[in-house]
């Protein structure tokens, strides 16, 4: 369960997939950027979408080494290197979101880079999390 509060100025439309602004408190746990490969540094797909879910996937674990879940992601903010892969990709994008994270919506921000670190990625995301006090 969350305590997370999602932030909608009055007359503003809802946001669809994500939420304008978050309010939480409790035990921050942070991410760094994070790209779709596997342990052994093996990018699991050449699509955007494939490795999305991977970085969802790797996202979880690291999360989870410290008590956090989907619940807790309250920001995540997505380095795409091709807008238009990233639209003609979000059903399956869409798809992978709702099985790993939810119906868990975080402030988020997706930014198109002319290129990220590691040459094969095509995603990467960093991920803030709030875990509630016990």
């Amino acid at each position: 369960m969350t305590v997370h509060r999602h932030l909608l100025p009055p007359g503003w439309p809802r946001p669809r997939g994500y939420a304008n602004g978050i309010s939480a408190s409790g035990r921050m746990v942070f991410t760094a950027g994070v790209v779709g490969w596997d342990e052994t540094e093996t990018f699991v797909a050449d699509t955007l979408a494939g490795q999305f879910r991977q970085v969802l996937v790797n996202t979880l674990a690291i999360l989870a080494e410290d008590g956090a879940g989907p619940e807790h992601i309250a920001r995540m903010t997505w380095y795409v290197t091709s807008r238009d892969e990233y639209v003609a990709s979000l059903a399956d994008i869409g798809a992978a979101y709702r099985e790993l994270i939810g119906k868990n919506f975080p402030a988020m921000a997706v930014v198109e880079v002319a290129a990220l670190v590691e040459p094969a990625a095509k995603v990467e995301i960093e991920t803030i999390a709030v875990v509630p006090a016990a």
